[in-house]
């Protein structure tokens, strides 16, 4: 399973430049970034390259971090390719929680991030159905 960061972030100026600013002096290289506020806080979700490396670093600089396991999921470049995939995973019951997406440069296809209650499940739901779900082999670089 690929894994995600995600860090609370008080909503004050700069805040999200000092998170960014760990990162990058640890030599970690983000892939995707989702950012949903509050008025009061943020919360950041990262697919990074090193992501255990990316946890140690923010949580030394006094980040709250934590690591979850998400689905990557390469959705075709087609009217209705993501549709096909939630359809997928609605006919068996499971729920997506929530979900965003990136694409990767030169790539022919984005690729969806969905946080679901039974990821080993909803991983073999989408297999079956033809889907590509990326390991983390395919989202970060080798020797990460």
């Amino acid at each position: 399973m690929v894994k995600q960061l995600t860090v609370f972030l008080e909503n004050s100026p700069g805040r999200l430049a000092g998170l960014t600013r760990v990162l990058g002096d640890a030599g970690v290289n983000m892939r995707a970034l989702m950012v949903a506020d509050t008025a009061e806080f943020g919360v950041v979700r990262i697919i990074c390259d090193r992501p255990e490396t990316a946890r140690r670093a923010l949580e030394s600089a006094g980040f709250g971090v934590s690591v979850t396991e998400i689905l990557a999921v390469e959705v075709p470049d087609r009217p209705g390719g993501l549709a096909d995939i939630l359809e997928a995973l609605g006919a068996v019951g499971i729920n997506v929680e929530y979900a965003y997406c990136y694409v990767e440069p030169g790539g022919q296809a984005a690729i969806d991030v969905f946080r679901v209650e039974e990821p080993g499940r909803a991983t073999s739901v989408l297999l079956e159905a033809g889907i590509r779900v990326l390991g983390p082999d395919d989202v970060y670089p080798a020797g990460s």
